[in-house]
């Protein structure tokens, strides 16, 4: 059997890998409690719920959905653009349905990503900027996250010869894995640097309403000239709890849209329609359920902050993402520290170096995980010597 060259450039997807090992430690009878993904331990809403079940008895919908996604749903989501972040969308020529917001990230990369093509990469980043250019043919260009840059991406850094032949950026923001922010000047700063080199800007904004207190997470549509540049990859797993229903969205720039809608008609048939229903109702129902998720996550991310300092690591209040990223202690490797976790706590956390060559010395802690669990992991922790 020949495996495709592109297969074994890419290696296995971190959160696959963690969850075989809580299962390996789990069939031993150890009591593992996993800080690692970021998969809402809340249920989906109730009203979300109920239009599930009306909506799949509708007869139309069990056939082929279209492959843009429902006037509705589209519809929905401009409604949603219009009153949270101020921005005009044209749900007939500027909104597409996805299958969850990873599938437009590898889409999107193959609608934009020649054989040998620079991708510019934020690193760390979630591995599927980098797979999806490797699957495409690309080359991923790293753009360094760093700590004393707030976790934002120099773009007077990136290599001008790199630039010119680079075709599409991708960025994130509320940041997984470092919960950075960014605000419009910043949005701008990148739409600015993706005109003059002609690049695409797909921009992940999984975590837009996963926020604290009363920052607002902005769109990068919102910033001027976005909509000549970049689309923006929306997802309902997160504010919603909706990671296994596989419902998304992309926005922002015409061409973009309907070059990633050439690749998509090719490659997958559209969502149920009945689920694209039930996330109208998430979209335009009641959000009292959004603002509870929040209230829940900031108890959790104020309590496992306090108890990180306490401990003495070197952690900072997020403002976004239910993720809180640590440095390690001193003496240890992100791998290291992880695996100390495991084998003297069975705590699992995700070491920082999973996200690439700049997540070294650093590691993630999902909040996704009921109250009682965070606490007996904390209390482990802090019977061990770091």
């Amino acid at each position: 059997m020949k495996i495709s060259e592109r297969i074994k450039k890419v290696p296995p997807y971190i959160s696959a890998e963690i969850d075989k090992k809580v299962a390996d430690l789990t069939k031993k009878g150890i009591d593992v409690i996993t800080l690692a993904i970021g998969d809402p331990d809340i249920p989906t809403p109730e009203n979300i719920i109920k239009a599930m079940e009306r909506e799949i008895h509708n007869p139309a919908y069990h056939r082929y959905p279209a492959y843009e996604g429902s006037y509705e749903f589209r519809c929905a989501v401009a409604r949603y653009y219009s009153k949270r972040f101020e921005v005009e969308l044209d749900p007939d020529t500027e909104v597409m349905a996805l299958i969850g917001s990873k599938e437009g990230i590898v889409n999107t990369a193959y609608a934009f990503i020649d054989e040998d093509d620079y991708a510019l990469i934020p690193d760390p980043a979630y591995p599927v900027y980098k797979t999806a250019t490797l699957f495409a043919g690309g080359i991923p260009y790293t753009m360094p996250l760093l700590k004393e840059n707030k976790f934002l991406p120099d773009f007077t850094k990136v290599d001008k010869d790199i630039a010119e032949k680079a075709t599409i950026m991708f960025l994130c923001y509320p940041n997984n894995p470092t919960s950075a922010v960014a605000n419009k000047e910043f949005f701008e700063e990148a739409i600015e640097f993706a005109k003059k080199y002609d690049i695409v800007i797909c921009h992940d904004s999984a975590y837009a309403d996963i926020i604290y207190e009363d920052y607002k997470a902005p769109s990068i549509l919102s910033a001027k000239g976005a909509k000549e540049v970049a689309i923006e990859l929306g997802s309902l797993s997160k504010p919603y709890r909706m990671t296994g229903w596989r419902i998304g969205y992309a926005v922002g720039n015409n061409d973009i849209i309907k070059a990633l809608g050439r690749i998509k008609t090719n490659v997958d048939s559209g969502q149920f329609t009945a689920i694209q229903s039930a996330a109208v109702e998430a979209l335009s129902g009641p959000q009292d359920s959004v603002e509870e998720f929040r209230r829940i996550l900031t108890k959790r991310r104020n309590f496992v902050f306090k108890a990180l300092k306490d401990m003495g690591f070197d952690v900072e209040l997020p403002q976004g993402t239910f993720y809180i990223w640590a440095s390690v202690p001193k003496g240890y490797t992100s791998a290291s520290f992880a695996e100390y976790l495991v084998d003297k706590a069975a705590v699992v956390v995700i070491p920082g170096n999973a996200y690439g060559e700049y997540g070294e010395g650093f590691f993630r802690i999902s909040l996704t995980t009921p109250d009682d669990r965070i606490d007996e992991a904390l209390s482990r922790m802090r019977k061990l010597k770091f």
